[in-house]
């Protein structure tokens, strides 16, 4: 056996002792793991805030755009209602879907399916734009499109556009049947 006498045995309890009480001199009782956890619990915190302030931001900007998207519900829906009172959705005005697509431009005596195609590659699609013609504006376009000097006015293109628009198809049909 290693220890035989009460005076090693006491030398090593006393060893022990002081090994017992350098030990717990030296360590840090738990500080580091305690204020690991802390600052992890601190980022997650941040990471929760961080978070949160995007749903309320994105919340916020759902909410934008759906009352941006009732509102022109709401006035898609007032306009085909003014347009159904004053008979313009009768005459195929309105531009189509977004203000794309146009008028049927073929309703205009002298105008045919090739022409309004024609008139289409140019930007012209509309009765409206028809009608904002000017008299030069006719001339480049009759020279355009290869039609006889004066067609545009001999025909009254513009006049017959603007009784389209305006929704006047019963004398248009009348006039020029």
């Amino acid at each position: 056996m290693l220890f035989q006498t009460p005076t090693q045995f006491a030398v090593l309890a006393l060893v022990l002792f002081a090994g017992w009480l350098f030990g717990l001199a030296s360590s840090s009782g738990g500080k580091k793991w305690k204020k690991r956890y802390r600052d992890e619990e601190a980022a997650h915190k941040a990471y929760r805030a961080e978070v949160a302030a995007d749903v309320k931001t994105r919340d916020e900007r759902l909410r934008e755009v759906e009352a941006e998207r009732d509102r022109l519900a709401h006035e898609r829906s007032t306009a085909a209602a003014t347009a159904a009172t004053t008979g313009a959705a009768a005459t195929g005005s309105g531009g189509g879907f977004f203000g794309w697509g146009g008028d049927n431009l073929s309703r205009i005596r002298g105008i045919d399916a090739d022409l309004e195609r024609a008139l289409g590659q140019r930007g012209i699609k509309t009765y409206r734009a028809i009608e904002g013609l000017s008299e030069a504006d006719e001339r480049a376009l009759e020279d355009d499109l290869r039609l006889r000097p004066g067609t545009i006015d001999d025909e009254r293109w513009r006049e017959q556009a603007g009784m389209l628009r305006a929704g006047h198809d019963d004398d248009h049909r009348s006039r020029w049947g």
